[in-house]
């Protein structure tokens, strides 16, 4: 009878604890669902005109992807520039939660941050494959979000050109002379060793570039390279193209998140985010690769523009100025000096592995074969 007694007294016992435990899951299940069933509209505002090739298709797309992956509960709308906020606002916007998105990159803003421009481009400093190195397992990205996180926001790598072209000119660079005086639209850290080399530097939007070689604002301008410039029409307004991009080896782009409209979304969604960012950097990359060479010889063949070398003593010239100014942007402040020197590290290092590595692979490639 004991036994029995007992036995009831577990069986009770045991269905209480499992009805106690099936209500904490069903209650636990209906905040799930609240959760992911949310749905989240944003926006995003960038520094290009929408639609651009590759610059201004890439934050489309990312919004696409994002879209799909969270099954809809996280949408983003896309504004180009000047459709909602203007090129140049989009810091500001994005920092006061005017919108939730931007798309642009990170040298624009060097007169609010000036290390700002370590994490788009250093002339003569890193390329594309090494800016990402830096950013996701050299300490980059942690020095990129403590420099943020004053504004509220959080940075994301998101896109990358791969190397640019010196720019366009409309009249020959033979030596360092030709470039006294000359005005030529030049952001970033770039701008800032063409100003010391003797030119005048303007920074100014994409959407402005065509209209200002045309009426004689600008003498000459960089902006991408190939595939961004055919689709700019910039062959129309200026007649020499110069190579290499000694000013943006490597430039990388940044999604800047608000914080706050980061903090505020579900741990997937906000995984998702950071997710589409990285897909979005390799597939820009990817896309500048494989149109840049076909829009060249468009150029050059179709449009008959004059493609020319800038020469050594002019590119030593400038390569001995950026020393200068690069550091120099850390003389004064803690961080960044602390990111200057991660840079700087990280640079040296690969530099060397690549003597042995990508740079003897593409000599040796490029180099003619044995006569037979």
């Amino acid at each position: 009878m004991r036994k029995t007694i007992l036995l009831v007294c577990l069986l009770v016992s045991f269905g209480a604890l499992s009805g106690c435990a099936e209500n904490d899951t069903i209650k636990g299940s209906e905040n799930s669902t609240n959760r992911s069933d949310k749905t989240y509209h944003w926006r995003m505002v960038t520094t290009w005109p929408k639609n651009l090739p590759g610059l201004g298709v890439a934050p489309v797309r990312m919004a696409e992807m994002i879209s799909t992956m969270s099954n809809g509960r996280l949408n983003i709308t896309v504004y180009g520039a000047g459709e909602l906020v203007p090129a140049m606002g989009v810091f500001d916007a994005v920092s006061l939660g005017n919108v939730e998105l931007g798309h642009g990159a990170a040298y624009y803003w060097k007169g609010k941050l000036p290390a700002a421009s370590f994490f788009t481009a250093v002339p003569f400093g890193l390329t594309a494959q090494e800016m990402n190195g830096w950013l996701l397992h050299g300490g980059g990205m942690a020095l990129w979000e403590e420099l943020y996180a004053p504004f509220n926001l959080i940075p994301l790598a998101g896109g990358n050109t791969g190397v640019q072209m010196a720019g366009w000119f409309n009249k020959e660079i033979n030596s360092l002379e030709d470039l006294q005086g000359l005005k030529m639209r030049i952001p970033g850290l770039g701008g800032e060793v063409f100003q010391k080399a003797g030119g005048t530097a303007v920074n100014i939007p994409g959407g402005e570039i065509y209209t200002s070689l045309q009426t004689g604002t600008i003498d000459a301008t960089e902006w991408v390279g190939p595939y961004n410039d055919l689709a700019f029409g910039l062959h129309q307004v200026a007649k020499y193209y110069y190579y290499p991009g000694w000013q943006e080896p490597g430039p990388t782009l940044e999604i800047i998140v608000n914080a706050e409209a980061m903090n505020s979304l579900p741990n997937d969604l906000q995984e998702i985010v950071r997710v589409a960012s990285r897909a979005m950097n390799d597939d820009m990359l990817a896309e500048f690769t494989t149109r840049n060479n076909a829009a060249l010889e468009e150029l050059v063949n179709k449009h008959h523009v004059q493609l020319r070398r800038l020469p050594d003593d002019v590119l030593a010239k400038l390569k001995v100025i950026s020393a200068e100014v690069v550091e120099g942007i850390a003389e004064d402040d803690e961080l960044a000096q602390r990111i200057y020197q991660s840079y700087d590290r990280y640079r040296t290092q690969v530099m060397s592995y690549h003597e042995i590595s990508e740079r003897a692979y593409i000599n040796a490639r490029a180099a003619q074969p044995l006569a037979q």
